[in-house]
């Protein structure tokens, strides 16, 4: 098994806007795994949701407790492969057919932005889809780093002879055509394993996407990703966090810091059992503090499993002074990473929170008081047949990877042909011919 040396990860064809298609998605989180099946149907024009081009119905759910992972790594192959296995042979009982491909998220591998700029000189005055292709093959050349693994590369915007704002240059006039590109990248070791334990479950994988993006996706408006907004995904080992602004993702990065680490806090500091502690964490846990605290009592477990000792019994401020610190560590550590980037500015705007993380009573006023501007709670958006269950902030990612090959045609990347992918062992010739048949066909 070893990287080839170019660091791209598999690229979805794009989905027509006429035809209907059946895809299955693996949200591979530190705390569950997700398999989701859907059927996605031509859509008929939503003004509040107009970057899709299909509805999804959910046929088959699948949602597994994960294994072995840390801080959204794989850090045990065979553990990972269980729970995966387990995940989506659920789905595929309840929807009746087989899984043969996945669309996957990511989240671990330090996931980071870089931007870059590219301009081509015009060959006969009017702009070409071939003078795109040129600019936009230009600026991904920039973006491929020994090391790494490129998750997307989304054109931010156009310019024509120096004059920025361009949506679309074809047909437009001009001397110079140019562009900024935003390449969302991940280390190549994490991305590999990921591609690893899913196609260990004899699955191919049809493309990886940063969980930030897939939560934005899922969660926002077209007036929201205009106007200004940083989707912030805390999940159970990590806190990620998108920056979308003219419509576009504008950057992405992740923190190895999430619920589970306020889980363990309480654990410790109450020296009571990990299922407990995050049971008292949902029922009690808040991550502002009240007048009625102290007189509010909670029943603590005792570590050991002897039934016959009583549980201790303390006010409630003992468990939010517990919590509210890892909490405001998490939202502080969000700020600054939004400074050191430059969007300290944007993050004023609007803040969405979502991922299982955010549903702590008081984390909407703590995120308010730290990060500033205007803070609601995303979860899923125009989707149908999700359980009740199913339709909280927690399954924003899963449901941002049935959205993300509606608008997968942004991206640019080289050509499949040119390009050298991850080989872990799977990509033999029966692979490769029937690689060729889906793309020629």
């Amino acid at each position: 098994m070893n990287l080839t040396s170019q660091g791209l990860t598999p690229r979805m064809r794009p989905l027509s806007s006429r035809k209907s298609a059946t895809l299955s998605i693996l949200d591979i989180g530190t705390s569950k795994v997700v398999c989701l099946i859907a059927e996605l149907n031509p859509a008929e024009a939503n003004e509040r949701l107009r970057g899709r081009t299909h509805v999804a119905r959910i046929i088959g759910i699948g949602h597994q407790r994960s294994l072995g992972l840390k801080g959204g790594a794989i850090i045990d192959l065979e553990s990972a492969e269980r729970a995966i296995r387990a995940a989506v042979d659920a789905a595929e009982r309840m929807a009746k057919v087989e899984v043969q491909s996945v669309i996957v998220n990511l989240t671990g591998g330090r996931l980071g932005s870089q931007h870059y700029a590219a301009g081509v000189d015009l060959r006969a005055g009017a702009v070409g889809d071939s003078d795109v292709k040129r600019v936009l093959a230009a600026a991904a050349m920039h973006a491929l780093k020994p090391g790494k693994a490129v998750l997307h590369a989304l054109p931010t915007g156009y310019a024509l002879d120096g004059s920025p704002g361009v949506l679309d240059p074809r047909g437009l006039i001009g001397g110079k055509l140019s562009v900024d590109m935003h390449v969302v990248a991940s280390e190549a070791s994490a991305a590999r394993n990921v591609m690893l334990a899913v196609e260990r479950c004899h699955l191919e994988v049809e493309a990886v996407v940063a969980t930030p993006y897939a939560s934005g996706l899922s969660v926002l408006v077209d007036d929201e990703a205009e106007m200004g907004v940083v989707v912030v995904d805390m999940g159970g080992g990590t806190t990620s966090l998108g920056v979308f602004s003219g419509g576009h993702l504008m950057h992405a990065d992740a923190i190895a810091v999430g619920g589970n680490h306020i889980t363990m806090d309480v654990a410790r500091g109450l020296s009571t059992r990990v299922s407990a502690a995050e049971r008292l964490k949902t029922l009690h846990g808040s991550a502002i503090s009240s007048a009625s605290d102290e007189r509010d009592m909670i029943s603590v477990p005792q570590v050991d499993d002897d039934e016959r000792d009583m549980p201790n019994h303390l006010a409630k401020s003992h468990l939010v002074r517990i919590i509210k610190p890892r909490v405001e560590e998490i939202l502080e550590l969000v700020r600054d990473r939004l400074s050191n980037a430059g969007f300290s500015a944007q993050a004023g705007r609007r803040v969405v929170l979502t991922g299982g993380a955010c549903q702590l009573t008081g984390l909407p006023e703590a995120a308010r008081r730290i990060l500033g501007g205007q803070v609601r709670t995303g979860r899923p958006l125009g989707i149908k047949g999700l359980p009740e269950a199913g339709k909280g902030p927690a399954f924003a990612a899963a449901v941002g990877l049935l959205v993300y090959p509606q608008v997968a045609h942004v991206e640019h990347f080289e050509p499949r042909a040119s390009s050298a992918y991850f080989a872990t062992g799977t990509d033999g010739y029966f692979s490769r011919v029937g690689r060729w048949l889906k793309e020629s066909f």
